[in-house]
């Protein structure tokens, strides 16, 4: 069993990758209970001596900020908040994103200022340990302040309502509570507040989405350097020179994976007729090479929102201070989602112009990669198929970030639309795993007409590891199963 200690600072995605084990635990240390106890009896003792009203815990909430509450309503407003914010719309969201949203709410909570109580913070480790992911949906979120309605949707079952997935079959929350004899939370005064105001839903999205496209940029050097073996390339575009004179370290990075997946074959070393390649081929370092540096950058700046405090108000007990602020707004990841879309969806974009010269007949490949073209179409829908998807992200890549509109009555006037970002990045990440697949099994294919030469020993590995997935193709056949199959092959490397 794998556990994921919350005292523990994430330095690095590495740190949380522990998250998608199917087994992991959260372990809730005592240093974050201590944390978590001082803000709470700091608020409890504030809130005894304060008379001017507080934002969120002793009045209303957006607008209604100038509305106090009675102190003996003080819990239904926090319980109030939850169910009229639970206002998610569209599909559900995967349990594995809903099982990170956990995680992440837990993480924001422990650093000690939110004000909430240990046990409720427990009930959502609780929640995780158990493999009880509450029903939450994708649309909803404004992306300020913080996930709302996704948030809201999340905690409902805390308080014995909304709904749970729970191996494989739905339960209403107060069902899921008697189940495990647990009494629904009675909130405190501000805890609503902090349960609700976050960036979880963003957070999530963008933890696995940095995690997949760092898989897919890895496969797309291995890929795009059998496409270009395949394609009879040449080596010499990956010269370490060349790169050292732009020395863009991804770049850098890119050729030098380039030069090792080829290093021994026998068809790179081939004299070749033409002078130079495709750009698609030639320029496989500075393309797919930006594309990392945007990750690294990326990385890091969810790398410092997993290790921040993201609701309002924020209670710092050391200074004496309630302050109502602006840390739930999402406009640190929304623009990286976006800019994490972009950099993903030009992976996609040049692995389908490799695919569509490996079909185009040239450099003594046959018509769309097959003996008999004319009588077979080949490998030519396929590559229709890749284009139909790229275009998709090109259209998926207009930022969501430059958007915004009032919400609260204009007291909330400029929101990140990060939410937006985020399930369109998934999108965008998940449709280039597609035409990356499309990609191998068109290099894959191409392969088979060079023999009896060989590519170099890792390809030829990863090819025949290949073989068990995807065959190659003599005649025509029903295509949509083997581009599943070469899907599942990318999913499992």
């Amino acid at each position: 069993m794998s556990t994921f200690n919350i005292d523990d600072k994430i330095h690095c995605l590495s740190d949380v990758k522990v998250l998608f084990d199917y087994d992991c635990k959260i372990v809730l240390g005592s240093e974050a209970k201590a944390r978590i106890a001082k803000c709470r009896e700091y608020l409890d003792n504030r809130m005894k001596t304060q008379t001017e009203p507080i934002y969120g815990i002793t009045t209303g909430f957006g607008s209604l900020c100038n509305v106090s509450v009675d102190d003996k309503d003080l819990s239904q407003l926090q319980t109030n908040l939850v169910m009229s914010h639970a206002c998610g719309v569209g599909e559900e969201i995967s349990e594995e994103i809903v099982k990170l949203m956990i995680a992440f709410k837990v993480k924001s909570l422990s650093y000690g200022y939110s004000g909430v109580r240990v046990e409720t913070v427990q009930r959502l480790v609780d929640f995780f340990n158990n493999k009880i992911y509450p029903v939450v949906y994708s649309q909803g979120s404004l992306g300020a302040s913080g996930d709302l309605a996704p948030l809201a949707n999340m905690c409902l079952p805390l308080l014995g309502m909304g709904e749970v997935n729970f191996q494989g079959k739905k339960y209403g929350g107060e069902e899921i509570n008697e189940m495990f004899g647990w009494e629904p939370l009675r909130l405190a005064s501000k805890e609503g507040l902090a349960l609700l105001n976050g960036t979880q839903f963003m957070l999530a999205h963008s933890i696995w989405c940095i995690y997949q496209s760092k898989r897919l940029s890895a496969l797309a050097d291995k890929i795009a350097a059998l496409s270009l073996d395949a394609f009879d390339g040449r080596i010499e575009p990956f010269t370490p020179g060349v790169h050292e004179i732009r020395p863009h370290s991804g770049q850098i990075a890119t050729a030098e994976m380039m030069n090792f997946y080829l290093d021994g074959s026998e068809l790179i070393k081939q004299p070749k007729k033409h002078v130079q390649d495709p750009y698609s081929f030639r320029c496989v370092p500075q393309v797919h090479g930006a594309s990392k540096d945007a990750l690294s950058h990326i990385e890091g700046v969810f790398t410092t929102e997993l290790n921040s405090a993201t609701d309002n108000p924020t209670i710092l007990p050391d200074e004496d201070l309630i302050v109502s602020a602006g840390n739930f707004h999402g406009q640190p990841l929304a623009i990286n989602l976006d800019f994490l879309a972009i950099a993903m969806a030009e992976l996609g974009s040049i692995s389908e112009r490799r695919t569509y010269q490996l079909i185009s007949g040239k450099r003594g490949l046959p018509s769309f990669l097959v003996a008999h073209p004319g009588l077979n179409s080949g490998f030519m829908i396929p590559q229709y198929a890749a284009a139909s998807v790229v275009s998709q992200n090109k259209q998926l890549c207009m930022p969501a970030c430059v958007d915004t509109i009032d919400s609260s009555q204009g007291q909330e006037d400029h929101v990140s639309m990060g939410a937006n970002a985020a399930t369109k990045c998934m999108k965008v990440i998940q449709n280039v795993e597609k035409v990356l697949a499309i990609e191998l099994m068109n290099a894959a294919q191409a392969l088979e007409f060079r023999r009896p030469l060989k590519t170099s020993p890792i390809l030829e590995d990863f090819v025949a590891e290949y073989r068990e997935y995807v065959p190659f193709i003599e005649e025509d056949q029903v295509m949509y199963t083997h581009i599943q199959r070469s899907i599942l092959f990318l999913r499992n490397q």
